[in-house]
């Protein structure tokens, strides 16, 4: 039996319930929509009389296959919602469709099937015409991304952004580099009415206050490529002590200081790149001056240079110790004449004989050299330990007489080689 509920296509008896053409001019006709395409008569209708949509608001628009199922009806409040709230604002769109849609729902069924789907693609073509064409240049212009584009925000802590008025997620300051640099533009207004030297001014200030942001951020990126803010946290003190770092030598550090007029036109990890290739070439420039000495004496096998490096050390052990030998038979002959000035002083008992050669020469009382070498010997276990030594050397030391009495102490082995 027939359910009453329904409605059936007059000519193929097909369930027209969601959707049917019913003629305004034929009592009781109504076909479906495969019917009416092919114009299909029966009875007095004909196929050029008028006729009449008769929508359930139950049928899909894009199948039984659409995700999510949209109704004819929702459809329709979906594209007056998108054309009375505008592109974007889902949530007043969803709530103009109905309770059943969510946000989400909405923006994806219109970008799939509106935009990226068939229809999208008939109804937009692959280049618009007319459309406006930014004409700022791509480095240089207020709006560039060079100067707008926001970098990674410094890993600071709470307290470290608070000291500096630092904003993480703006990436700038509370006090920027010339922080009045907006008052050039803030008052200013397009006018119609202005003459040609009034736009000139008005171009002239928003020149002056692009210059002003490139500064601005030229001097961010430069605290940032040079790691200047940590370095005024003292967060770089750490970094530098770690053992992973290479230790700077004098020449480098007089050579670094010449070249800083150049840091400006260089990054921070070319100028790094740069010190560090020049450092493996004198590494390599030594080795290769070593190669050629063990060349010269006939070793041609690595194996070979441990051996030879072992004999001409006790070579020159062997006639360091003959100097020695020959000096003390000279001291033991002119003692009286060469340690008459400190031999009475306090202390002289407690020096070796080179150190009583040492103290004469460079005619230093003993308990004097007694006290430096305490500071150097200390200062030097200090360092070791990784303690930061904050001895005061005496003002009677001198930088000669310092660098002897070190020299001395790193021949003796008092104080390592690297320390020195």
């Amino acid at each position: 039996m027939a359910d009453l509920s329904k409605k059936y296509c007059v000519y193929c008896l097909a369930d027209v319930t969601s959707l049917r053409l019913r003629c305004t001019e034929c009592q009781d006709i109504e076909l479906c929509t495969d019917c009416f395409s092919a114009g299909a008569e029966i009875g007095n209708h004909r196929r050029w009389h008028g006729y009449q949509l008769v929508d359930g608001g139950r049928f899909t628009l894009w199948g039984p296959e659409a995700e999510g199922g949209w109704t004819s009806r929702e459809e329709q409040l979906l594209l007056d919602a998108i054309e009375q709230f505008g592109f974007g604002n889902w949530e007043d769109m969803a709530a103009h469709v109905g309770a059943s849609r969510t946000p989400t729902e909405v923006m994806e069924h219109y970008v799939t099937m509106y935009i990226h789907g068939n229809l999208g693609k008939a109804c937009i073509p692959d280049s618009i015409p007319n459309r406006v064409t930014d004409h700022t240049c791509p480095t240089g212009g207020p709006l560039s991304p060079s100067l707008t584009a926001p970098q990674t925000p410094l890993d600071l802590t709470v307290a470290d952004q608070q000291q500096l008025g630092y904003m993480p997620l703006r990436d700038d300051y509370e006090i920027e580099y010339d922080q009045d640099a907006e008052t050039l533009i803030s008052g200013l207004s397009v006018n119609y009415d202005d003459d040609d030297v009034e736009v000139e001014l008005k171009e002239a200030y928003v020149d002056m206050y692009v210059r002003k942001l490139k500064e601005r951020q030229r001097r961010k990126s430069i605290a940032r490529d040079y790691n200047l803010v940590p370095a005024f946290l003292g967060k770089d003190k750490k970094d530098k002590e770690k053992p992973g770092k290479r230790k700077i030598s004098k020449e480098e550090k007089e050579l670094r200081l010449k070249l800083r007029p150049l840091y400006q036109f260089m990054s921070n990890k070319e100028i790094e790149d740069f010190f560090e290739n020049t450092h493996k070439e004198r590494m390599l420039r030594a080795k290769i001056r070593e190669l050629q000495r063990y060349r010269r004496n006939g070793i041609t096998k690595m194996e070979e240079s441990a051996e030879y490096e072992a004999a001409r050390h006790k070579r020159e052990k062997r006639k360091e110790n003959k100097n020695i030998a020959n000096n003390k038979r000279g001291r033991e002959d002119g003692k009286e004449s060469e340690f008459a000035a400190i031999e009475n002083l306090a202390g002289f008992e407690l020096l070796s004989d080179r150190e009583k050669v040492l103290c004469s020469s460079l005619n230093l009382s003993p308990t004097r050299y007694l006290t430096v070498k305490t500071i150097f010997i200390k200062d030097h276990l200090q360092k070791r330990q990784g303690i930061p030594s904050k001895s005061r050397l005496p003002s009677y030391l001198d930088k000669v007489l310092k660098k002897r009495i070190l020299n001395f102490l790193t021949e003796s082995g008092w104080i390592a080689r690297d320390a020195s």
